[in-house]
């Protein structure tokens, strides 16, 4: 059986029409190299089906094919390479988010380039020493009281500020990066569809692919997600591929956050401490994830909201911990003034009344003198008398500002009567000043009471830890992000070698698949002047 005549003519025809479509292909690649998001494409072709093909001669084992069959245009992506880039994504977003809040309490306790709180320390300790060397004048009274009402007040505005840290990022939670997530939850189900109909019409829709991964990779920095791809029958003999979004939490379980063309949707509740987050998967479940992200901005920025450190055995120091932290350093100032200024009791007659033991014993001091009971003379209140000190809930005592009594120079009376310019107490003051306290924030954990002390030492060193704290946080913030950033890059390097556009590689695809069109050509006339001599220089005996 002869092989048809013209099929060669086919052959030719078809390989010059897929190298014609190979070059608009490689067209599209250049013009969009700089589009963001956009996956290199390429011609899928496949040899065209020997079956019931015609033979050369009688043997049939020599089979020969029909010529190339264009079966599609696809994108070049490596799954692995989304995989990784995607979860190191998400481990960038939380320590991005770490760092971010670290930088807004930079502002408050980086007290390097201002006089603050420590400042205003140093000057409490010299209008004390220079109230030492004047006790019986009441203008050095009056400097103490001056310098303890600005650290009230810089302390009062370095909470105030935290608590407004705090609401901005609230609100940011929830309004921005909450609905950020539903959104994209929103507009990749939306496009799920959109592709999905595309392909059933025989479109590959590679462009909604390319807009879609753009919103996975972002999505993936919010939080730590998988995807599945899957194959869904639309009608006999035919099926599509749809997408399914999954987000994996600490615990292993997995929660569909988008499944064909539905979208799951995330929900805050920043009313109350601590913030939380709730999860509403496409089955309708829902469950409150605050504590079961892995990683991402979502993670990272309830990190800096609700945890706290060493006082609620967590491992990041959020806001918490810098608001107790504050907040007891102004208790334990204020309550350590308050007990070293009770002044002296006195009976109806005026003398003062010696303090005794369980025995009923006086008691004296190292140094032998008698000791004497004392009453409360306040140099602090609470603006809420129902809550602790605390840096908001602490002004100057009334009768201190009134002038009904003021700092008690000494608590040692000679023969029965204090000096006037007697100042024993005031400088246990100072002492005070230097002296190393224990700082102890106390808490609740699962119901256990914990105390944990922070720090050991005197105010000022109490409130320059602190900024030390922060300093050595943010730095390590930082240094993690930097870290995790160039691992992002070298692994979009490595996506990008495979799914970006190479004008290189693409210009040696233009001239192979020029060259292969013109071979193609070629073959064209090649069977032509075959065709032509068996027509006209065949068969000619007898005319």
């Amino acid at each position: 059986m002869l092989r048809s005549t013209f099929a060669g003519f086919n052959t030719a025809q078809l390989g010059m029409a897929a190298s014609q479509r190979a070059l608009d292909v490689v067209g599209q690649n250049i013009a969009n190299i700089n589009t963001p998001g956009y996956t290199r494409q390429r011609l899928d072709i496949a040899s065209l089906n020997t079956v019931k093909g015609n033979f050369y001669n009688a043997d049939p084992s020599i089979n020969v094919g029909f010529g190339v069959e264009m079966t599609g245009v696809s994108q070049l992506r490596d799954p692995f390479l989304d995989i990784q880039y995607r979860s190191q994504i998400a481990k960038v977003g939380t320590s991005d988010a770490h760092s971010a809040g670290y930088e807004q309490l930079a502002t408050i306790f980086d007290e390097a380039t201002l006089d603050g709180v420590r400042e205003a320390f140093r000057s409490i300790t010299s209008s004390l020493q220079s109230f030492s060397d004047q006790s019986g004048n009441e203008e050095f009274d009056s400097m103490v009281r001056s310098n303890m009402q600005v650290l009230l007040n810089l302390l009062r505005d370095d909470s105030i500020r935290l608590q407004d840290i705090r609401n901005d990022m609230q609100t940011g939670f929830a309004s921005t990066d909450v609905a950020d997530v539903n959104e994209l939850l929103t507009n990749i189900a939306n496009l799920n569809q959109n592709i999905k109909n595309s392909q059933i019409l025989g479109n590959p829709a590679l462009e909604l692919m390319d807009e879609r991964n753009s919103l996975l990779d972002e999505l993936a920095s919010y939080l730590p997600i998988t995807t599945n791809y899957r194959e869904q029958t639309v009608g006999p003999g035919y099926t599509v591929e749809v997408l399914d979004v999954i987000f994996t939490d600490t615990n292993g379980k997995k929660y569909k956050l988008v499944s064909d063309g539905f979208s799951g949707s995330f929900d805050a509740e920043v009313r109350e401490q601590p913030v939380s987050l709730r999860l509403s998967d496409t089955m309708g479940n829902t469950t409150d994830v605050t504590n079961l992200l892995g990683n991402g901005t979502l993670k990272g920025t309830l990190d800096i909201l609700n945890k706290s450190g060493d006082f609620d055995n967590s491992d990041v120091k959020g806001l918490g911990y810098y608001e107790k932290a504050l907040d007891n350093l102004v208790a334990t100032f204020a309550n350590a003034f308050n007990e070293a200024n009770k002044s002296l009791k006195t009976d109806a007659n005026g003398n003062f009344i010696p303090a005794k033991d369980n025995n009923g014993n006086e008691i004296k001091d190292a140094k032998g003198n008698p000791v004497y009971e004392r009453e409360d003379c306040p140099l602090f209140e609470k603006v809420d008398p129902t809550k602790d000190f605390s840096a908001q809930n602490i002004k100057l005592a009334s009768k201190w500002l009134s002038g009904e009594y003021r700092i008690t120079t000494s608590i040692i009376p000679i023969d029965g009567v204090i000096g006037s310019t007697a100042s024993d107490n005031i400088n246990t003051m100072i002492d005070l000043m230097g002296k190393d306290h224990r700082f102890v924030v106390d808490s609740t954990i699962n119901g256990t009471p914990k105390s944990t002390t922070f720090f050991t030492g005197s105010f000022y060193d109490c409130f320059a830890e602190l900024e030390n704290t922060l300093g050595i946080d943010a730095k390590s913030s930082e240094t993690m992000l930097s870290n995790q950033i160039l691992v992002l890059n070298q692994t979009s390097n490595s996506r990008d070698a495979i799914s970006g556009v190479s004008l290189d590689e693409e210009g040696m695809n233009l001239l192979h698949y020029n060259q292969s069109y013109n071979a193609a050509a070629r073959l064209m006339t090649t069977l032509d002047e075959a065709l032509d001599k068996l027509i006209n220089g065949t068969g000619v005996v007898g005319r």
